[in-house]
């Protein structure tokens, strides 16, 4: 299901030396907590190069501005403010034009299609420095991959201004929900990162949770009723085969996750009214018992460097995050407010610990650094759990649920300052997202 898209820079593109052409502009956006004016950007449709271009020209373009313009971050201006337009790719840029309608950044581009194959070019352009942002890129793929091709260059765009890193070419695996509220019929589905190219991974003839992809993005594990009980499937993305993982019997397995190398899961076992976390070897298929306590562990979440994990227990009481050595050990609560906490996930930078927070009657999606300090909300509703990192670290995807008899859950994203929270464009109920990584 994964295509590959060739990325080749062209140097010849920007019309400078290599080591001119590594230094961007001063154009940035420095993001901080505190209220951001959108950058204003123009984007003309980009050219078409060879005759029938003309329509995937435009899509393309469509697509790398609402990337831009759904973070929050940046406003496009209109077509119809432009003085001139772009005909040729090759074409000075006339810089005076583009200040006049106050765009700060101009995104060029032009499409090609030869037989299958599409090919994308773009440039980046500084309006008020009069200067390109870094190389000219082009991108090869075929026809059917132009919606990654344009997450490319909107990644591209987004880390030149901002200085992050990207998160457009990613997909979601997600829990989709039909039926009435009383009898829900569950099944995985998978998206690119703003909803589109839907497809379905299972059928919905059992109760499936909590997906997690494996940071190389080709696997995801998922919770499943399918034999009666809850167990622990690993489900191959591109061919869509799917294995259980042992456990013992007579024992529910719940809330995977994968290691940062993707060789081991760690899993919350839950047997006599006791659940402890346990890690298993996917090559050896031998397991390992990490806690040993008289409450409900559960939620496991393994930071970056694989060194720490951090998951949800009782063992004081009511729902707190905890944080141990991966190898297993003693383990240091580290949330301290007033209500429960729950459903961590450790950041892909290293630096925070995504949360939810129950309090008050309210449902909250918070982070806090890893040590449990800084902890801010992000959001407050009648129920949001299920959040799941960008690959960059930068936004949070949840799951939103409505209230009322007809009530129903929905994905929602928030960046980690709070800021830009939005609702993904999908059809029906949805649940339980999980963010890939960026797609190789």
């Amino acid at each position: 299901m994964t295509r590959l898209i060739v990325l080749t820079i062209l140097l010849a593109l920007t019309g400078l030396t290599p080591a001119a052409a590594q230094s961007p502009g001063p154009l940035r956006i420095e993001i901080t907590e505190g209220v951001i004016e959108p950058l204003p950007f123009a984007a003309p449709i980009f050219v078409a190069e060879t005759p029938g271009a003309e329509a995937m020209a435009a899509q393309i373009t469509r697509v790398v501005s609402a990337d831009l313009t759904n973070t929050g971050l940046f406003r496009e201006i209109p077509q119809g403010a432009y003085i001139s337009g772009v005909t040729s790719f090759q074409s000075p840029v006339q810089y005076s034009d583009w200040k006049a309608i106050n765009a700060q950044a101009l995104i060029t581009g032009a499409v090609s299609i030869q037989g299958n194959q599409v090919i994308v070019k773009f440039r980046l352009f500084d309006v008020f420095a009069e200067s390109q942002m870094g190389d000219g890129l082009q991108f090869v793929a075929s026809q059917d991959s132009w919606r990654r091709m344009s997450h490319k260059v909107a990644d591209a765009v987004y880390s030149r201004i901002t200085g992050e890193g990207a998160y457009f070419d990613s997909r979601v695996v997600f829990v989709s929900q039909t039926g009435p509220k009383d009898d829900r019929r569950t099944r995985l589905g998978i998206m690119d990162y703003d909803g589109a190219n839907l497809e379905y991974l299972t059928d919905s003839n059992s109760i499936v949770l909590a997906p997690r992809f494996s940071p190389d993005g080709n696997r995801v594990l998922y919770t499943s009723y399918e034999t009666g009980s809850p167990r622990i499937h690993v489900l191959d993305v591109n061919t869509v085969q799917r294995r259980v993982l042992e456990n013992e019997a007579g024992a529910m397995s719940v809330g995977a996750a994968f290691s940062p190398d993707g060789s081991r899961v760690i899993y919350s076992l839950a047997r006599g009214g006791n659940s402890d976390l346990y890690e298993l070897n996917m090559a050896s298929g031998q397991t390992r018992q990490l806690t040993s306590a008289p409450s409900i562990e559960t939620s496991p979440s393994m930071s970056p460097d694989g060194r720490f994990i951090v998951f949800e227990s009782d063992r004081s009481g009511t729902q707190q995050l905890y944080v141990m050595p991966a190898s297993g050990g003693e383990a240091t609560r580290i949330s301290s407010g007033a209500g429960r906490y729950g459903a961590p996930v450790w950041s892909p930078r290293g630096d925070m610990i995504a949360f939810v927070k129950q309090n008050n009657g309210r449902f909250h999606i918070g982070v806090m650094r890893t040590d449990g300090s800084e902890e801010r909300l992000l959001t407050a509703s009648f129920l949001d759990e299920s959040p799941s990192w960008s690959p960059n670290g930068r936004v949070i995807m949840f799951t939103r649920e409505s209230q009322g008899a007809s009530g129903a859950p929905s994905l929602y994203s928030v960046d980690i300052s709070g800021r830009n929270l939005r609702r993904v464009p999908l059809d029906g109920a949805a649940s339980d997202p999980a963010w890939s990584p960026l797609l190789q």
